[in-house]
């Protein structure tokens, strides 16, 4: 999933979401294991604000995302906040994942990971990379979000320039919603299309996951109130420390 034309007002579309308190969640958890500073990965950056929120904090942040058009983004907001000196921005596919050295950190927002079909392919990418004590935060979306929340609806984003149609469909025997995205520019006329999937994974495989690729799930909360789960909740938030390198691993 590129999120290609969609990458240009994502921000506009995704206005309700609360990157500070996101900021102030992920921030204390990297202070609360000693990660002060040094090398920290954005797995699916999408447009930055997050990166750039780390990158001003004093982090060494490198930003990974699959979507040129969404680098193109975070590249724009980088040289307006006289930051584009402070980061690394790479396009890369998860499943492929090729860093330069170790990381201290990973983290990766707005169930980036359920839109990748091989879960352990991705986990052990990150955890490849990541020093020994290294702190992996990520959120996904829980299988009721899938099931109830995005099923079968649909949902309309209005904008001065543009509408956005966004239909779902939940597809039970193999576990994902399949997503349609059709973008419509009233000045120019022109319209644009994108199909992809999310895919549904449930805590347990999540946990597997995480330990046969050296991390200790530490905590899981609910990703939108940071309080204790519950039966309606629609992300999870996880924080994972990695227990050894590959090579002792």
């Amino acid at each position: 999933m590129a999120y290609n034309e969609f990458a240009y007002f994502y921000d506009e579309f995704n206005g309700e979401a609360d990157y500070d308190a996101l900021y102030s969640q992920i921030h204390a958890k990297l202070e609360a294991h000693g990660i002060h500073d040094g090398i920290v990965a954005d797995l699916g950056c999408g447009t930055g604000e997050l990166t750039l929120m780390l990158t001003q904090a004093g982090y060494d942040m490198i930003g990974i995302d699959q979507s040129e058009e969404m680098l193109c983004v975070v590249r724009d907001k980088a040289e307006q906040l006289g930051l584009s000196g402070r980061l690394l921005l790479l396009r890369q596919d998860l499943l492929k994942l090729d860093l330069y050295g170790t990381i201290r950190a990973a983290v990766s927002t707005f169930d980036t990971f359920n839109h990748i079909p091989d879960l352990d392919t991705a986990i052990a990418n990150a955890g490849f990379f990541m020093e020994k004590g290294g702190v992996f935060l990520f959120d996904m979306n829980t299988p009721y979000k899938h099931q109830k929340v995005l099923g079968d609806n649909a949902f309309t984003f209005e904008e001065e320039d543009a509408s956005c149609v966004w239909r779902n469909h939940y597809n039970a025997a193999d576990r994902k919603v399949e997503i349609t995205v059709d973008i419509d520019y009233h000045e120019t006329g022109e319209h644009f299309h994108e199909e992809f999937c999310e895919y549904t994974y449930d805590l347990d495989t999540i946990r597997a996951s995480l330990e046969k690729h050296g991390f200790a799930l530490e905590t899981v909360c609910d990703g939108e109130t940071f309080g204790p789960l519950t039966e309606e909740s629609q992300r999870y938030f996880f924080c994972a420390t990695k227990q050894y390198t590959q090579l002792e691993g």
